[in-house]
């Protein structure tokens, strides 16, 4: 497996695996992440494909932006593809990550071959109540104050609160996590719920004629599982939930998940491409 970086491209940090020649996989991390959440499925992902990780801004190593709204973050994600002449490139989004993969194959259909998400909810009604330890760091006056101040074990432990196994969080995504300040997240959160309460995400991809895969697990923390069935109503979707897995299935199940991305890209190269409305 080959590795190579860019290190900046329109405001993003971006990270590549595997060979160029092969299919692209672009895959897009979740609200206060990094691409290095990624990386418990990166090595059998790149054996087949070359993966292409983002730090989308303000996460990661990318620098913060002037605007945080779904639409501007799928045009910057575009902007990376189109400066590295990549086309029908399947897309993979993690949580809110979704949100940006929906809303590039909205924008710029002919960047998207096929469309995973993972663990996203589909409106803000299928939200759960949130951990106690999530909600404080949020909520002023105090958020802002422990936000700065979070240890290692206390993000390590906010993470874990999403998740139903145990799991290893990997040093570099606690750093990447780290270096997210407190107005970006909010900020991020508040853009997102602004993107799926104007139009949810399934009702978004019924206009979509591409693949889809749908994974979510049966003891998501996050959102509601049994939600994951209003994308049973896309056509061209396949919805496979993990039994006993929470909100994070590439630390809880990488085998698996990778397996079914795997899978899933198989089969969708033998799909005809979808032609665009004019």
């Amino acid at each position: 497996m080959s590795e190579y970086n860019l290190e900046q491209s329109h405001g993003m940090h971006v990270v590549h695996d595997g060979p160029r020649e092969a299919p692209p996989l672009l895959l897009i991390h979740g609200s206060g992440f990094s691409g290095a959440s990624w990386s418990p499925v990166v090595p059998a992902l790149a054996g087949r494909h070359h993966v292409i990780r983002v730090d989308l801004p303000g996460c990661g190593q990318s620098p913060p932006a002037l605007s945080y709204d779904v639409p501007v973050q799928a045009g910057r994600v575009a902007a990376v593809l189109d400066d590295l002449g990549l086309r029908r490139v399947t897309t993979v989004g993690h949580s809110s990550g979704g949100y940006i993969a929906t809303a590039l194959a909205e924008q710029r259909p002919d960047l998207v071959r096929s469309l995973a998400l993972i663990s996203t909810g589909p409106s803000p009604d299928a939200l759960l109540p949130q951990p106690l330890l999530l909600r404080v760091l949020l909520a002023p006056p105090l958020g802002p104050l422990l936000w700065s101040r979070r240890s290692d074990a206390m993000i390590r432990r906010g993470i874990s609160t999403t998740c139903a196994r145990p799991v290893d969080i990997p040093d570099d995504l606690v750093a990447d996590v780290r270096g997210t300040t407190y107005r970006t997240f909010r900020t991020v959160l508040r853009r997102n719920t602004a993107y799926i309460a104007q139009r949810s995400v399934s009702e978004r991809l019924v206009t979509l004629e591409v693949p889809m895969l749908v994974i979510f697990g049966t003891a998501d923390r996050r959102w509601e599982p049994s939600s994951a069935h209003r994308y049973d109503a896309v056509p061209n979707a396949r919805v496979e939930l993990l039994p006993g897995v929470g909100h994070i299935p590439m630390f809880e199940a990488p085998e698996m998940t990778g397996e079914l991305l795997l899978g899933f890209t198989a089969t969708a190269a033998d799909s005809p491409p979808a032609i665009p409305e004019t």
